[in-house]
This record gives structure tokens, sequence and C-alpha cells, in this order.
């Protein structure tokens, strides 16, 4: 069953996910040559937990960080470690979730470590503008099936392809609701979008081609031919003017007021 959340329950959701868009703002700025994602993963942890949140992945069916950081050509779920620092010219995917105040957010970003080729620029730039694509079918009486037909095009259009094993979902009370959004498909199918629906879109990109396997870890993602891959979301809601794209960033909010306190 498909929620839809009040305008209360979506300033609530609001809160949650302009926590995770700050936090992830603050991992965008610390990624240098040097630094490990396991270090990132200790930053986010105290920054969500200093905002009287929780953080959404650890312990969810046994994840055991608070970020997802997903490397070069792992597509997502990659497991935070200290044992690799980054090093000029790779990409890293930095998957964030919060549940605060009884609502989740949830965003990801993929971001370039010191300076990367033109072609893995590119990619960024694909996935990126593929999320708004998606973004901009988030609309009442639309079909879930237009979001990722949006993301699709764009993408192979420039010669990428879409990893089709992972999808984007619904969010709210959980971090994973229906309905599932793949982000490829034949436009005009599936659930009809409704005002206060709330959806994690999150396009996934590969370099080269779309297969991928699981690593021996259980989690982490690979693309088969050792493409990059790339990775952003956004949770949205369908508000009735449009999409309401509730992990955009805006001024701050302080961790009180992001509580309710």
């Amino acid at each position: 069953m498909i929620a839809c959340r009040s305008a209360a329950d979506i300033a609530r959701m609001r809160a949650a996910n302009q926590l995770v868009s700050q936090v992830l703002e603050a991992l965008e700025r610390a990624v240098v040559p040097g630094m490990t994602t396991g270090d990132l993963d200790e930053m986010a942890e105290r920054l969500v937990r200093d905002a009287g949140a929780v953080p959404a992945f650890k312990g969810y069916r046994g994840f055991p960080a608070t970020l997802c950081t997903s490397v070069n050509a792992e597509v997502v779920h990659g497991i935070p470690s200290r044992v690799r620092p980054l090093v000029d010219g790779d990409i890293v995917s930095i998957d964030i979730g919060a549940k605060l105040d009884g609502f989740y957010g949830d965003s990801a970003v993929t971001v370039p470590v010191g300076t990367v080729p033109a072609r893995t620029q590119e990619l960024l730039r694909v996935t990126r503008e593929s999320l708004e694509k998606a973004i901009a079918q988030v609309k009442v009486g639309g079909r879930v099936s237009d979001i990722g037909h949006a993301v699709q095009q764009w993408v192979e259009a420039h010669g990428f392809s879409v990893v089709r094993e992972f999808v984007g979902h619904g969010i709210g009370q959980q971090l994973h609701e229906e309905p599932q959004i793949p982000n490829y498909g034949t436009p005009g199918r599936g659930a009809r979008l409704a005002e206060g629906m709330v959806l994690a879109i999150e396009p996934m990109v590969a370099m080269g081609r779309p297969d991928v396997k699981v690593l021996r870890d259980g989690w982490t993602a690979v693309t088969k031919d050792g493409s990059l891959a790339a990775h952003f979301e956004h949770t949205v809601a369908v508000g009735a003017d449009g999409p309401l794209v509730l992990t955009a960033r805006e001024v701050p909010v302080s961790a009180g007021a992001a509580a309710g306190r």
C-alpha cells in the first residue's frame, strides 16, 4: 500500500531530509585525497546524532555503518573502511539516511576526489541531470514509470547505462516503502502519483555495461566490467503544484528546530 502524507507529516519529513542534506554537504566538503571512507562515516554519525537524529542505515538488515560509501566501480552499498585512503582521480558515492521525529530522510551524491578525467566528469553530470529529469516527472496524475523512463532516456542518450538491479522507493515512517521506482521503463505504467506521496528517487548509472554483482561482504554492488558508476538521490514529495524536493539545500535548520523542540 502506498502512503499519502499530510502537510504536517511532510513538514516533519522536510526537517529530517534537511538534516540529511546538511550532513551530506559537510561530507562533500571533507572529501579530499588521503581521507578514508571510514573517516567520512565517523563524521556523519557524529553530525546525525548531535542533531538528535538516528542513523537510518546502521543496523538496517545488519548493515554496519552510518553511510554507504561506494568508490569507483562500486555502484551502491559500499561499506566504509579505514584501510584504503581516497586518491586523486577517484569518485565516491556518499549515501546517507537519518530518522528524526519519527520520519526518515535519504539522499546521495557522487563526489570527485581531486581531479578526474573529462568522461568521468560527464558521468557525474549526466547522472545528476537524469535525477533532475526524473524529478520533473513528479506530478499529480503521473505514473511511477514516467520517472524511470526520464532517467533511462537521458542516460542512454549520453552513452551510459542504467543499473537495473537496484531501484528507488517510497519513504516515510519506514526507510523503504512502496512503490518501487526503477530507473528505466516504458512511460504511463505503474502506480498513479497522488498528492502526499513521498519518493526517494536515485539513478544509478554505469560508464560501461549495466551488469552488477555483489561482493563477498554481502552488501557492496560493483559493475561486472569494472567500469565507473555514479549515484545521486533526492527525497521528493508529490505536491499539488509539482515536486517538492525535501532534500534540496536550504537555510540550515538548528538541531532543536529540526527535532521539533
